[in-house]
């Protein structure tokens, strides 16, 4: 990681202090993506869900049994 003073002329102090939060923060984002298992979908939610099944095989009635569920 490099920080890079743009302005200004900070103390060792200062600069220490930034980077301690800097690290700190760092460390508590890792900790909290590793820790939180991702949130499965649910079923309502899903979007293929609305994907229909197989397509009828072509035929005489096809038509007709286009419109039924799968």
């Amino acid at each position: 990681m490099e920080i890079k003073v743009e302005r200004g002329r900070p103390t060792p102090e200062e600069l220490a202090a930034v980077v301690a939060l800097v690290q700190a923060r760092a460390a508590a984002a890792q900790a909290e993506g590793s820790e939180a298992a991702p949130a499965g979908r649910s079923a309502w939610s899903d979007p293929a869900r609305r994907v229909p099944g197989a397509l009828p095989r072509p035929g005489a009635d096809t038509w007709r049994t286009s419109a039924w569920p799968t």
